[in-house]
């Protein structure tokens, strides 16, 4: 075999390795894990959303307050709560709620979320009844727990005499109660709302739908909702649980990278790539053969069909020469 013949088998023989190793796909990385998600909680004492339609303008002057809204972690308190209404009662502020008690709540760490209200002796007034409370109430609570590994609670209570539009009412958990007074309007009621999910808790002592029509102190009508002692929660997931020693994933790097039957964590580390797909190995627990099997018999063939067509042309070379 001349110098030639030599170089070219030599250059067949080094090059067949490298198209085994480029052929082999890489697996996919796993996943970061995600860490641990925040609880929330939050309060309100009262929040408002009203309507006002006054009686010397074709327009409605929105009323949309809150008194103690906090969301973790906070707090609040504050017993009266007094707003301007362009163009009523002379452009005197507007008293809407007076209490003795009225504070929220709301904390949140890694185990639980909790919001709370309580109010206490509470007067509402609404723009045209200066004198003529909407609602009158003796104590209203509402509370939302979320605990880690507990089911989450909801609670409102409504204690002592409630009072609408002047009239002691009696409330029922059956549905809505309506209050009708003649030439002032209606005010209609739901008594204690919760709700509650897997992770969230929700809690509303009262809940009013407005439709009044004083017409007094340049007021048409007012009309929307007020919602008195309200609380949410959601559930911490919880702390990052913490990793094993010698958990983690992506295969030994270590061993012959080129040698036969070499593992998964190996092709990776000598590809270095991650957009390949990986072979279906369902079958290959049966025969003991990995998933590089394929590659490694297919690239054997190649090297023997060049060192064969190596051997021929060496032979003819030879008997031309002779």
């Amino acid at each position: 075999m001349n110098s030639n013949t030599f170089r070219l088998a030599a250059l067949a023989v080094a090059a067949g390795p490298v198209a085994l190793l480029a052929a082999v796909p890489a697996h996919a990385v796993p996943a970061t894990p995600t860490t641990g998600g925040e609880g929330r909680a939050s309060a309100v004492v009262l929040r408002t959303g009203l309507d006002v339609s006054l009686l010397n303008k074709s327009v409605q002057v929105p009323l949309k307050v809150t008194l103690n809204e906090v969301t973790a972690p906070a707090s609040a308190e504050k017993t009266a709560l007094s707003v301007n209404v362009d163009g009523v009662e002379g452009g005197a502020p507007v008293s809407v709620l007076r209490a003795d008690v009225a504070t929220a709540n709301a904390t949140v760490d890694e185990h639980r979320a909790e919001g709370y209200t309580n109010l206490a002796k509470a007067r509402i007034h609404v723009p045209g009844l200066p004198v003529l409370s909407l609602i009158e109430v003796e104590k209203v609570t509402s509370k939302a727990v979320c605990a880690t590994g507990r089911k989450p609670v909801a609670e409102s209570n409504v204690l002592g005499h409630v009072a609408v539009l002047g009239k002691k009412v009696t409330l029922s958990a059956g549905g809505p109660t309506r209050v009708a007074v003649p030439g002032v309007g209606e005010v209609s009621l739901d008594l204690s709302k919760t709700v509650t999910t897997e992770r969230t808790a929700a809690a509303t002592a009262l809940q009013l739908k407005v439709s009044v029509n004083p017409l007094n102190l340049n007021v048409a009508e007012v009309e929307g909702e007020v919602t008195l002692a309200e609380a949410t929660c959601e559930t911490p997931k919880g702390p990052k649980p913490p990793e094993k020693p010698g958990s983690t994933d992506g295969g030994s790097t270590g061993g012959d990278s080129g040698g036969e039957g070499g593992t998964s964590g190996d092709v990776k580390t000598q590809t270095g790539s991650d957009t390949g797909t990986a072979p279906t190995e369902a079958n290959l627990a049966e025969t003991g053969g990995s998933s590089t099997t394929p590659y490694i018999a297919g690239g054997a063939a190649l090297l023997l069909a060049v060192g064969g067509g190596a051997t021929v042309l060496a032979r003819r070379r030879g008997s031309s020469q002779s």
